[in-house]
């Protein structure tokens, strides 16, 4: 039986790529199951894309900032509506269990209502001016064609993070999404027209490396925003300075959980579960470090090996998984590795360390949540990200400590410190160098409507969601409106030259 063939989205229309290339989507959990083919398209896709979005962002820069928020209010009611469905075919390319994926696609409705509101908070300043009769004001204007490339791991979710603050500001968009999960957009651009976007405002291009290297390099696109890992974040950023883009970049972290004597070690136990095995690891915000203090340390790690042991892993959609596959072959191995250099180093596997391969799990790539104790800070897993279930256990003596072990390593996105010590969870706030910090919750469970972010190598200082983002996808112009008459010289008339 034929596969179903899937096209890119390029001036307002769906077509094949240029290049004639397609390749399967297959679902992790069980890789007989081939969800359809996908373009791999090439820079030939990419420029023809380009040359839609330009005409799209003249025709949608133009549209009240106020209609363009009724596009995208349209769009989380059509969202709402498919919920279910849409939270199905993610689990199915993805692997993430059906309550995560559920999550997902409600942070893009949260998303979509909340760039709704902002079509109509598009703030600029008005100020005094130093002149008499002369009025001085800001206001915000959109830049031009957007080039959005997304992970696999927040199929919905981070698409949405980056396209609906794009087009509410009056941009046109063309969306990169990750080759593992090309479905999920498929469905979302689909969306998006069926709640009125201008064709040519968006434009979807299927593919790889190759496309996402285009979009980068394309002159004619003075806007990325990239979301994967550090080491071509990095390459991202080259370009993008060479060629003068406003660039946003949100890379990779090695997020830890800290745990102090005083804790609820019920609470915290609850948290380092969900931060270090949902979404199997495979979140930017997952807990790979877990820092005990050295009361509580045994405890904790026994009551931890209970639990975790105790997890379910299986197809997403069916009932009592809690944890999914990894994305993909190439993620398994790395996730070996990195075990096999945990007990290079001297630590020891407390639990798991294997594939997951008895029966249904043989078809998919899985493996199992894995517990790494006796880790010392200057060991590879708890410097380095590794993006799958493995918990990396770290021993401190103090809260100074854990707070500068924290610190201690390139990445700066999120932090969590379980304590019942007001005085110590404020420290924390302050202290721990991230761009992000739970108190007595697990690093991950970021809101829409917050900043979304860190520091070091995770990112370059902007931000996604909340209010901010707002501010990246647009530019501020200042406006001078002299009605004295007269020629009035700022500084020079006023204060005397």
């Amino acid at each position: 039986m034929a596969q179903q063939r899937f096209l890119n989205h390029i001036g307002g229309a769906w077509v094949a790529p240029r290049t004639g290339a397609f390749a399967p989507n297959v679902n992790p959990a069980d890789h007989r199951d081939v969800i359809g083919e996908f373009p791999r398209s090439g820079a030939a896709d990419v420029a023809a894309a380009v040359a839609s979005a330009q005409r799209g962002f003249a025709q949608w820069k133009r549209t009240p900032a106020p209609l363009r928020g009724d596009v995208l209010r349209r769009v989380g009611d059509l969202l709402a509506a498919r919920k279910e469905e849409i939270a199905s075919l993610m689990t199915r390319e993805m692997g993430k269990p059906l309550a995560e994926t559920r999550g997902d696609v409600q942070e893009g409705i949260d998303t979509a209502y909340y760039a709704a509101t902002e079509g109509r908070r598009m703030f600029g300043h008005t100020v005094p001016s130093e002149l008499a009769n002369k009025w001085a004001m800001s206001f915000r204007r959109p830049i031009g064609v957007a080039g959005l490339v997304t992970p696999f791991n927040f199929p919905l979710a981070i698409p949405t993070w980056k396209a609906f603050p794009a087009l509410v500001c009056g941009n046109s968009v063309i969306l990169k999404p990750a080759e593992d999960v090309p479905h999920t957009a498929h469905v979302l651009v689909e969306i998006l027209l069926e709640a009125g976007l201008p064709p040519e405002v968006i434009q979807l291009v299927h593919g790889d490396g190759e496309a996402g290297r285009a979009l980068v390099e394309h002159p004619d696109v003075p806007v990325i925003s990239f979301t994967g890992s550090t080491e071509t974040g990095s390459r991202v950023g080259e370009t993008c300075g060479r060629m003068h883009k406003r660039l946003s970049l949100e890379m990779g972290g090695k997020n830890a959980q800290v745990v102090l004597d005083d804790a609820d070690l019920e609470l915290a136990l609850e948290g380092v579960l969900w931060g270090a095995f949902g979404t199997t690891g495979q979140r930017c915000t997952a807990t790979s470090r877990l820092i005990l203090q050295a009361e509580i340390h045994d405890r904790f790690v026994t009551m931890l090996h209970d639990r975790a042991k105790a997890l379910r892993l299986g197809d997403g959609r069916a009932a009592g998984t809690d944890v999914g596959p990894l994305i993909h072959e190439e993620a398994r191995e790395k996730v070996e590795r990195y075990v096999a250099i945990a007990r290079d180093e001297g630590a020891t596997v407390a639990l798991g360390g294997h594939r997951a391969t008895d029966g249904a799990l043989a078809h998919g790539t899985f493996f199992e949540p894995t517990i790494l104790v006796g880790v010392q800070p200057a060991h590879r897993v708890a410097r380095e990200e590794i993006f799958g279930p493995v918990l990396s256990v770290l021993r401190v003596e103090t809260a100074d400590e854990a707070f500068a072990l924290n610190n201690d390593v390139a990445y700066g996105l999120s932090s969590s410190v379980y304590t019942r010590d007001v005085r110590l969870a404020f420290r924390a706030l302050q202290e721990l160098d991230n761009g992000i910090t739970y108190v007595n919750a697990p690093t991950i469970g970021a809101e829409a409507h917050l900043p979304f972010g860190g520091v070091k190598q995770t990112g370059n200082g902007h931000r996604e969601g909340g209010w901010e983002v707002y501010e990246f996808y647009s530019e501020t112009k200042v406006g001078y409106v002299d009605y004295s008459g007269r020629l009035q010289r700022a500084q020079l008339d006023t204060y005397g030259g």
